[in-house]
C-alpha cells in the first residue's frame, strides 16, 4: 500500500519509466527490457485503483502493453501493439460524437486484451476481479451516456428502418443493437427496465421481426438474443406488442424459427423464447388469455403437423437418423431430430401450464396420436421424448384425457416400442417402466385394466421386472374387488325384483313399448339424411 501511494504521488514516475522503456527498446537491450517487464507486472499486481487510472489512460496504455511484450519466460517477443494498431478495427455502426464514450470503449477493449491475452497466467484473483470491475464500470458508463442521447437512439432506429440500407450496414447495425442491449446488464435494474421500455417504444420489436426473416444466421441469432434479453427483463413488453400486432407475425416467426435449421445453438433459443412468452406463472392481466389463444388457434396445429409429417407411417420403414422429411416429400424441407425433440418439449410444457386449453385441442384434433408417431423414429431419444410426453399427459390425472387414451388405444405405440427394445437397459426401458409404475401408484384403474387386458401377452416376457409384476398384481386386486361387489349385489337385486311384484306380462308390455319408442327416435334422427320407412308388428309408421 505504501509503494502504491508513493508511485501515485510521483507524477513523473510513469513518464520516466516509459522513457527508459523506449530507450531500451531502441537499443534492443533485452536484459533491461526483461527487468522493465517484471517491474510493470509488479506494479499491476499491486492492484491499486489509482495506479490503474494512470496506466490505463490513453497516454500510457500502449507503452505499458509494449513493456509487457518482453516476457523473459517467452522465447519470442510478442507483437501486441502491432496487433492493436493494425489489426483491431473500431467499427462505428452509428457515429459516436461523444469523445468520452469513444475513449472508454477503447480503454475497455485494451484492458480486456491485457487481462485475457497478455497476463492470463500472471494475474491473481484479486487483480482479476479489479480489472473486471473496471470493465463493468466502463460498460455501464458507455451505455448510460448513449441511452441519454435521444438523437443517437432515434438515428439508430431510423437507419435500421431505411429501405435503402445495404445488407452489410444492416448487419452491423443489428450486431451493434445486440451488443448495446447485452451491455445494458451493467446498469442498475431500474435503469435497465427504463432503457428496455424506451427501446420498445422506439419499435425494437419491429426491427426484430424483420431480422428473423433474414437468411443471415448471425443476425438471426442476434435477433433471438435481443428477444431473450427483453423477456428476462420484462416479458410483458413483448406480450403487449404481440397482442397489439395485426396478424401476429412475430409470434408466427418465432414458431417458424423453431422448426427452421438455423444451427444447433439456435434450436434451444426459440424454445426458450416461447416458453418464457407463454409461462402461465409470469402472465398477468389481459395478456394471459390472448397470448395463449393466439398460440393455440394459429400455431399449435402447425407444430403437431410438423411432428406427424416428419415420422414414417406404420407401413413405411424408419427414416435415417440424420433428418426427417416434412409432408413425405423427399425433396422437401428436412427437419432435424433435435428440432422435433424441442417441439415435443414445448408441447410437454404446454400440457403442464395450459392443461384445460390444450386438452380441448387434443380431444378435438386427436393430436396425441400424431405426436406419438415419434415412436416410429429410429432415434431412440425421440422415442423417449414420446414416452415423456405421454407421461406428462397421464400425470395430469384428467378423466377426459384418460378415457381418450383408452378409447383410441394410445398406449399401443409406447408398448410396441418397449417390446421392440427388448431387454436392452436404456432410457426407453426405464421411461416405460416408470410410466407403468406411475399408473399403478396413482391408482388409475381405467389405465391399469386397459394395459393389462390389451397388452398382457406382449408384457408377459417382461414379468421378471418388479414394475410389471406389481402392475399385474394391481389388476388382479381390481378383479377380486369387482367379484366381491358383484356377489354382494346379486341378492339385493333379487330382493328388489321380488318387491316390485310385476307380472311377466306387464314387463313384456313395457319392454315392447320402450323398444318402439327407441326405434321411432332412431328414425327421426335419420330424417336429416333420407326418407325412412319403418314397419312394426301391428302397424306401419311412415316418417318423411
Amino acid at each position: 500500500m505504501r509503494v502504491a501511494e508513493l508511485i501515485t504521488q510521483d507524477r513523473d514516475f510513469f513518464p520516466k519509466l516509459l522513457d527508459i522503456f523506449r530507450m531500451c527498446e531502441d537499443l534492443e537491450n533485452l536484459d533491461d527490457l526483461h527487468m522493465i517487464f517484471k517491474l510493470v507486472r509488479g506494479i499491476i499486481l499491486l492492484n491499486s485503483p489509482s495506479i490503474f487510472d494512470k496506466i490505463f489512460s490513453d497516454e500510457f496504455i500502449l507503452d505499458i502493453i509494449g513493456a509487457l511484450e518482453y516476457d523473459p519466460e517467452v522465447a519470442k517477443v510478442q507483437k501486441h501493439r502491432i496487433f492493436l494498431k493494425d489489426h483491431v478495427v473500431f467499427k462505428e455502426a452509428i457515429p459516436i460524437k461523444n469523445i468520452s464514450v469513444v475513449s472508454r470503449i477503447h480503454q475497455t477493449y485494451r484492458i480486456g486484451y491485457l487481462k485475457d491475452v497478455i497476463l492470463p497466467r500472471i494475474l491473481d484473483d484479486a487483480t482479476l476481479a479489479s480489472l473486471n470491475t473496471i470493465i463493468h464500470t466502463n460498460n455501464a458508463a458507455v451505455i448510460s451516456l448513449l441511452k441519454d442521447d435521444a438523437c443517437f437512439i432515434q438515428d439508430l432506429f431510423s437507419r435500421m428502418r431505411s429501405p435503402n440500407i445495404s445488407m452489410e450496414s444492416k448487419r452491423e447495425l443489428v450486431l451493434f443493437l445486440h451488443e448495446f442491449c447485452t451491455l445494458s446488464k451493467s446498469l442498475p435494474l431500474v435503469q435497465q427496465l427504463r432503457l428496455f421500455r424506451d427501446l420498445s417504444g422506439e419499435g425494437v420489436f419491429e426491427i426484430v421481426s424483420d431480422v428473423l426473416q433474414s437468411q443471415d444466421r448471425k443476425i438471426v441469432s442476434a435477433g433471438t438474443d435481443i428477444v431473450i434479453l427483453f423477456l428476462n427483463q420484462d416479458p410483458n413488453l413483448l406480450r403487449s406488442y404481440i397482442v397489439q400486432q395485426e396478424g401476429n407475425s412475430l409470434l408466427g416467426l418465432l414458431v417458424k424459427g423453431m422448426v427452421t435449421d438455423f444451427g444447433e445453438q439456435m434450436h434451444c433459443q426459440f424454445l426458450e423464447i416461447l416458453r418464457i412468452l407463454m409461462d402461465s406463472f409470469t402472465m398477468s392481466g389481459a395478456h394471459r388469455d390472448v397470448i395463449i389463444e393466439i398460440f393455440y388457434e394459429r400455431h399449435l396445429d402447425y407444430l403437431v403437423d410438423v411432428i406427424a409429417s416428419s415420422c414414417p407411417s406404420r407401413s413405411a420403414t424408419r427414416t435415417s437418423p440424420n433428418s426427417a422429411v416434412v409432408g413425405g416429400n423427399t425433396e422437401g424441407h428436412r427437419i432435424k431430430p433435435e428440432i422435433l425433440l424441442n417441439v415435443c418439449e414445448l408441447l410437454c410444457f404446454c400440457v403442464v401450464h395450459h392443461p384445460y386449453r390444450i386438452k380441448c385441442n387434443f380431444l378435438m384434433n386427436n393430436a396425441i396420436e400424431k405426436i406419438l408417431t415419434m415412436t416410429r423414429r429410429s432415434e431412440k431419444f425421440l422415442v423417449v421424448a414420446a414416452v415423456r410426453f405421454m407421461r406428462t399427459i397421464i400425470s395430469r390425472n384428467d378423466e377426459h384425457l384418460i378415457r381418450h387414451v383408452v378409447k383410441f388405444n394410445l398406449l399401443k405405440p409406447i408398448i410396441d416400442a418397449f417390446v421392440e427394445n427388448g431387454d436392452r437397459y436404456n432410457m426407453l426401458q426405464s421411461g416405460v417402466l416408470e410410466l407403468l409404475e406411475h399408473i399403478r401408484k396413482e391408482n388409475l384403474k381405467p389405465l391399469v385394466i386397459y394395459v393389462t387386458e390389451s397388452f398382457s401377452d406382449q408384457l408377459m416376457k417382461f414379468e421378471h421386472f418388479g414394475s410389471i409384476q406389481a402392475f399385474k398384481l394391481k389388476y388382479q386386486q381390481y378383479l377380486e374387488s369387482a367379484d366381491m361387489k358383484l356377489s354382494a349385489s346379486v341378492p339385493d337385486m333379487r330382493k328388489k325384483a321380488e318387491g316390485r311384484g310385476l307380472e311377466k306380462e306387464e314387463e313384456d308390455y313395457f319392454n315392447e313399448r320402450y323398444s318402439v319408442f327407441c326405434f321411432v327416435i332412431d328414425c327421426l334422427f335419420c330424417l336429416q339424411y333420407s326418407f325412412a320407412e319403418c314397419a312394426i308388428n301391428d302397424g306401419a309408421i311412415f316418417c318423411s
